[in-house]
């Protein structure tokens, strides 16, 4: 039946309505399980081609039914992306996302979507990945996890406790206070843009490892540069360069534009207090999405 003030029909409607009242949800579980706001669209794109032609009076739980479409997608693509990234030039990061405010009051969600946890979730084998993030992040019931992934519910809770104690053992030693975070990044921010970078000493940690993401496109370093002196000598660099703080992935980052567009965007780990992390993501192809996208909210 067609709506004679709208022109559509009825059942696209209500498909619409249920896509769009879950895309966010959708759209957070791609990215975690992918670390990429394109792949995660394209995700979505066949997520809705499915639904729209789902018999919608039979579904019971449309947020379940979607979710479990997104995941099954989302494992497709993350085993090719890494068969892809196998041939990757240098390190890999996770493409940035801009976030709104509201994400980086949420603190789980803030620690689930961050440079430093989408990188541990890269360690973890792709079904290890949606099963953590599903159980874990969005906290879905075991049965519902298992007709995502297509396994026993007995087998996803053996997988989401190992993935569990994986994690644990890689993720950040402990949560870093928003204004804290800003405070550490204030003073990172002017003491590049200053050139004095003495005042790094304090702050960074001895191993501390900056990745730089040039897809090998741009210049960017093939191999982590490990240790302060080393990175220090590679921050020197950045003298002049003009930084803007912004929020990446639902923490405080710096961005640096040359020439009217998007150069590159760091984002830090802290542990303890120190920086013991660098995330430079350089590659043209992560960074054009930022300059034309408004922020993700929830």
């Amino acid at each position: 039946m067609v709506d004679r003030d709208t022109g559509i029909e009825a059942g696209a409607t209500t498909a619409t309505d249920g896509f769009v009242s879950h895309r966010n949800l959708l759209f957070t579980v791609a990215y975690e399980m992918l670390g990429s706001a394109a792949d995660a669209e394209d995700v979505l794109q066949e997520t809705w081609l499915r639904w729209s032609n789902v018999e919608h009076a039979t579904v019971r739980d449309p947020r379940a039914f979607l979710v479990r479409i997104t995941t099954r997608q989302a494992l497709t693509r993350l085993r090719a992306l890494r068969r892809r990234k196998e041939s990757y030039v240098g390190p890999w990061l996770p493409e940035p996302l801009l976030t709104a405010p509201d994400v980086a009051e949420d603190v789980e969600l803030a620690e689930s979507v961050s440079m430093a946890m989408l990188l541990v979730l890269e360690t973890l084998a792709p079904t290890e990945r949606a099963v953590f993030v599903l159980r874990d992040v969005f906290a879905l019931d075991y049965d519902e996890i298992a007709r995502a992934v297509d396994k026993t519910s007995p087998a996803v809770r053996q997988i989401a406790h190992r993935a569990r104690a994986h994690v644990a053992a890689r993720r950040p030693r402990e949560r870093v206070s928003a204004p804290e975070a800003r405070d550490v990044l204030a003073a990172f921010r002017q003491a590049v843009e200053t050139g004095d970078l003495t005042g790094l000493l304090d702050m960074i940690a001895p191993d501390v490892v900056l990745l730089t993401d040039g897809g090998g496109v741009v210049r960017a370093a093939v191999e982590p540069v490990v240790g302060v002196a080393d990175v220090i000598e590679v921050l020197a660099g950045l003298g002049g360069a003009r930084l803007r703080p912004t929020l990446v992935n639902g923490h405080p980052a710096l961005v640096i534009h040359r020439e009217g567009r998007i150069d590159t965007i760091v984002a830090l780990r802290l542990d303890a207090g120190l920086i013991t992390g660098l995330y430079a993501v350089r590659n043209p192809e992560k960074l054009s999405r930022m300059d034309r996208e408004t922020a993700m909210g929830r």
